[in-house]
């Protein structure tokens, strides 16, 4: 390393070392003392950028931790960190030399006992009601009878005989079984798949679409019916549009999905209750129900006869209803000639009044004079409108000059050269976008070579006309060169045999 290092000045015993070398020797003591650590902390600022790592701080009343949790931990999470949490964090710490600082690299976290699950129980509980995914104007009501029940469970617990022994005794029904994971970090994802493959289901298809869906799991510790706290079920049961109930444990146990449910049940047993009646129950009820409508009817029948009877009785009867109207159509009947004499001699009357006053030859002489007026009148108006029209023309034909022919060829030219003008305008203008895109290029094109890559501080060893890229070929080789950014140093096998051989040149010892 001293063949790098540039001789010092006289009377100075420090030599002088590059940033990169002080940033790898910071690096490998830090990587080295601190290997595997556990910080406990609460999480300050989070940040999740496009490439799905995560950022974060993790402080207390007086420091504050930078923290990454890379790409592929993060989705292996049980816990998903948020900010206010206290968490225990194990990982290691490292350096980061773009930015002077260090940092811990989680590669497991967990909440800082039950307090704290709570806290973000209550926080998440909060966030999702003021969305209003909780209010109960979006419950959807029960089906009183379903034909098809979606049991979202584990196949192989007591929770779904349970439920399928309790409909079997009420009202046995058609059950369709979506098996899940019902604790650890599969839980949450399967259970809303599942929500929303129930509803992605066809009506018609050949999978029944349920009617009803019961998501249902025993009782358990808060770590165990932690899934059915995680957004995601929340949201699928919020988003479900088949009326959903929720039997998640005991009926003490309270999870963010018994809100978001149309109906809670306290018990797996409950639930299938809550979905289907008693059938010995409606049977009976409906015996009793059509023995009340039979009676009813009897009744009713008896009491429309009785008061069809009473009707009857005041009724008067049908001769006494027609004397009168015919009486009155014999005396109309008696009167009818004599009016209509009367009437036809009073129409003779008025239409001789009418023809009296009609003269057709006095109407004739009244037109045929009024036809000679408009044609004394004709030769007059003709001769006018012909005058206006002959002093238009003359008029239009005097305005006519020599010179006009000449000033539209002027015109015809001066629109040319305009023309010419913005063709040239667009022709240069062409020619420069097509410059400005190939000097972008050639930027872009700087920018991803190498030599970019040595202007941030790394550098190429060579053997020969060989890359080398690992320290075992680099101690094969005879010769290294090395190219730094303003230039490339060669190292001889001489160099390189006094390197190997220990002896120190003269002068202040390494720092390491």
């Amino acid at each position: 390393m001293s063949d790098l290092i540039e001789d010092a000045q006289p009377g100075m015993n420090a030599p002088e070392f590059s940033v990169s070398e002080i940033s790898g020797a910071v690096k490998r003591v830090i990587e080295g003392e601190f290997a595997h650590v556990r910080v406990r902390g609460e999480i300050g600022r989070i940040s999740r950028p496009r490439s799905g790592h995560v950022y974060l701080d993790l402080k207390d009343d007086r420091a504050v931790l930078a923290a990454v949790i890379w790409k592929g931990v993060a989705a292996r999470m049980k816990v998903a960190p948020e900010e206010g949490m206290e968490v225990v964090a194990t990982g290691r710490l490292t350096t980061f030399a773009g930015q002077s600082r260090y940092q811990l690299v989680i590669e497991e976290i967990a909440p800082a006992g039950m307090g704290a699950l709570m806290a973000m129980l209550e926080k998440r509980r909060k966030a999702l009601e003021a969305e209003g995914l909780f209010a109960p104007s979006a419950k959807t009501p029960l089906p009183y009878l379903p034909e098809v029940i979606g049991v979202v469970t584990s196949p192989s617990g007591a929770v779904i005989r349970d439920i399928l022994h309790r409909l079997r005794d009420r009202f046995p029904r058609r059950v369709l079984i979506w098996p899940v994971a019902v604790q650890g970090e599969r839980c949450a994802p399967e259970v809303a798949n599942a929500i929303r493959g129930l509803n992605a289901l066809a009506p018609d298809g050949p999978v029944p679409r349920p009617d009803l869906i019961i998501v249902a799991r025993g009782g358990g510790s808060i770590e165990d019916l932690w899934g059915f706290n995680e957004e995601a079920v929340v949201r699928a049961a919020f988003e479900s549009a088949i009326p959903l109930i929720s039997a998640v444990g005991h009926e003490t146990d309270t999870t963010l999905i018994d809100h978001a449910a149309d109906r809670r049940a306290p018990t797996p047993t409950a639930a299938a209750e809550l979905a289907v009646p008693v059938r010995a129950e409606l049977l009976a009820a409906l015996a009793g129900l059509e023995e009340r409508r039979r009676r009813a009817l009897a009744r009713g029948l008896e009491l429309r006869g009785r008061g069809l009877r009473d009707l009857a009785r005041a009724l008067p009867r049908p001769v006494e209803l027609v004397e009168a109207p015919a009486q009155r159509l014999d005396y109309a009947a008696g009167r009818l000639p004599a009016a209509l004499r009367g009437l036809v001699q009073g129409k003779q009357i008025a239409l001789g009044r009418v023809a009296a006053r009609l003269r057709p030859s006095d109407r004739v002489a009244q037109q045929a004079r009024r036809l000679d007026r408009l044609a004394g009148r004709l030769p007059a108006a003709l001769r006018l409108v012909t005058s206006q029209r002959r002093g238009r023309l003359d008029a239009a034909a005097a305005g006519l000059r020599p010179g006009l022919l000449a000033r539209s060829a002027r015109d015809r030219a001066v629109r040319l050269d305009a023309l010419a003008r913005r063709f040239g305008r667009a022709t240069a203008a062409q020619a420069a976008g097509w410059r400005t895109r190939l000097d972008a290029l050639e930027r872009l094109r700087q920018t991803l070579g190498y030599k970019e890559t040595l202007r941030r501080g790394y550098a190429v060893v060579r053997s020969g006309a060989r890359v080398l890229t690992t320290r075992a070929e680099a101690e094969g080789a005879g010769a290294l060169e090395i190219e730094f950014r303003d230039g490339r140093l060669a190292i001889g096998g001489a160099a390189r045999a006094r390197r190997d051989g220990g002896q120190e040149p003269p002068g202040q010892g390494s720092l390491f």
